[in-house]
């Protein structure tokens, strides 16, 4: 549908697969795994909250994890669910620009966060005298608060920038939520300022963020090898482990969707590596601190005996 100056005034979003035939599974697959992220997401939330033992600056962060992640795939999952059920894939234009805006700045303060997440580590690890006082609770907050307006002025900035431009031919986005980079191949205009803002954030958020991880890490495994103690050196270790794991699952997906030449990859395969790290990693996030980390399953007993 176009408006009487032709300008696009709703999209089309084509999903995971042109084939019809999958769409069944699909939609069981994200019903699976919205459900698995809401659940997982929520309960740890609600421990790190409502749990005493969970009252750190790791669960603090962790919290906050979980809530982006129930922000973002939020943000994509219920209308995914919504076209497989109603058989009509179309999303308003604004519908589109809110989503890319939330879903954004969920992605951003995420890599942010995890980038933070890796220095609590260094000063838990490295610092144990004074880790409560460089952390302190109002740090943590002030921390969280900062690097959630830096994301939101990122996602303000890239989505006014993408839909202040003309969309007056084909209005079928080959995704399966509202990307800024299949939009922007949908404009009928000038793109390059768009695409020089785009690399610009991508090297600052994803490059630099992961780049300061790196050292972060360098720095703990320096620690760690002057730990004098197997025991002390596998207990460190153990703490590190899940972040480990989260920072190589999202950075990698998010660096192999943004930060590559054009026509690098297929359609096909970026719409795969998108799921990975939009729907398919605030899933296993949960699962991934919980099952490695002592804190958090007690806590899960403790209020389970609470409630009893």
């Amino acid at each position: 549908m176009k408006t009487n100056n032709s300008l696009v005034s709703e999209f089309i979003l084509l999903g995971l697969s042109s084939l019809s035939e999958l769409e069944t599974l699909l939609f069981i697959l994200c019903l699976f795994t919205y459900t698995l992220a809401l659940t997982g997401n929520v309960t740890i939330l609600f421990l790190s909250i409502k749990d005493p033992g969970l009252n750190t600056p790791m669960y603090f962060f962790l919290a906050q994890l979980s809530f982006l992640d129930i922000c973002g795939t939020t943000a994509i999952i219920p209308k995914m669910l919504s076209s497989y059920i109603t058989q009509s894939k179309i999303i308003s234009f604004y519908g589109c620009a809110a989503q890319m805006l939330f879903f954004s700045w969920s992605l951003v303060v995420e890599l942010l966060l995890l980038t933070v997440m890796s220095y609590d580590r260094y000063i838990a690890i490295g610092h144990p005298l004074r880790y409560a006082s460089i952390m302190n609770r109002w740090v943590c907050i002030k921390t969280a608060f900062a690097i959630s307006v830096i994301g939101l002025i990122n996602s303000c900035i890239h989505t006014f920038s993408t839909f202040q431009l003309p969309y007056c031919d084909d209005n079928k986005i080959n995704h399966f939520f509202c990307e800024v980079m299949p939009l922007l191949k949908l404009a009928c205009a000038d793109i390059y300022i768009n695409e020089i803002m785009i690399y610009t954030a991508d090297c600052l958020f994803g490059i630099c963020c992961f780049l300061l991880i790196c050292v972060s890490y360098v720095f703990i495994v320096n620690t760690i090898l002057n730990i004098p103690s197997a025991k002390g050196k596998s207990k460190a270790f153990s703490t590190c482990a899940s972040h480990i794991v989260v920072v190589s699952m999202y950075f990698g997906a998010v660096i192999a969707t943004y930060i590559q030449p054009k026509h690098s990859h297929s359609v096909e395969t970026n719409k795969t590596v998108s799921a990975l790290y939009a729907v398919i990693t605030p899933s296993l996030n949960p699962i991934i601190y919980s099952l490695r980390n002592k804190e958090v399953k007690q806590a899960f007993r403790r209020t389970v005996k609470r409630s009893l």
